[in-house]
């Protein structure tokens, strides 16, 4: 969904920054729902939207881990539950939740995001959807770069290969956008409106709605 990062005559602008992780599926929820949100207020304001990285596992291997097994020692008995909610949460969002395939260091997607973020915000916006669709649903390793090459060429980043072949690109400033955006925070996804109003969670459409009123405020 392409986001406008233009105020138009007669409505307020809305700046959302967004700290996330791709390996976080409540960020992909949320991006969902807040897409629903923007969709029908689109009459009312223009958005202009930032994606900034968060590390739910800084420590992760480059390399990759089974996706099952990684989560099956991470929440021990919690885990059926935890993977029962989600694709119960996924599946009203018109979305098969995938556990196959490995998960790992996020490092390269949140470059391969500062990269798109300096091509357009339209490109940022539609490159955090496809990574979160092939991790989610498609099986798909968030630090395999033929994926994060390919995710890059759907929306139209140019230059993803080269970029990503050297590990310091983008490495300064994705280390400065954690200071800057996430340094505060616990958890996310993580949402502020204007500098000012925050969210935190996979809230439903609503919730961003209301939010929109009280920021455009």
């Amino acid at each position: 969904m392409a986001q406008s990062v233009s105020s138009s005559a007669g409505k307020k602008l809305i700046r959302i920054d967004v700290s996330s992780d791709t390996v976080c599926p409540w960020c992909f929820v949320g991006k969902r729902n807040l897409d629903k949100a923007i969709a029908s207020s689109k009459d009312q304001y223009d958005f202009e939207i930032r994606w900034h990285p968060f590390f739910l596992n800084p420590s992760a291997p480059k390399e990759g881990v089974n996706k099952k097994d990684f989560y099956e020692n991470k929440f021990g008995s919690q885990n059926q539950g935890i993977i029962a909610r989600m694709t119960e949460v996924f599946r009203g969002l018109g979305l098969e939740y995938n556990m196959s395939g490995l998960t790992g260091n996020t490092l390269d997607s949140h470059r391969l995001l500062y990269l798109a973020g300096q091509q357009g915000l339209d490109k940022q916006h539609n490159l955090a959807e496809e990574l979160f669709l092939g991790y989610f649903t498609q099986g798909k390793y968030i630090g395999d770069k033929e994926f994060l090459v390919e995710c890059a060429r759907k929306v139209g980043v140019e230059g993803a290969a080269e970029f990503l072949d050297d590990p310091n690109s983008g490495l300064n400033e994705v280390h400065e956008e954690l200071k800057k955006y996430s340094a505060n925070i616990s958890g996310v996804p993580h949402f502020v409106l204007n500098g000012k109003h925050e969210l935190s969670g996979g809230q439903p459409p609503e919730v961003y709605l209301r939010a929109f009123q009280v920021a455009a405020n």
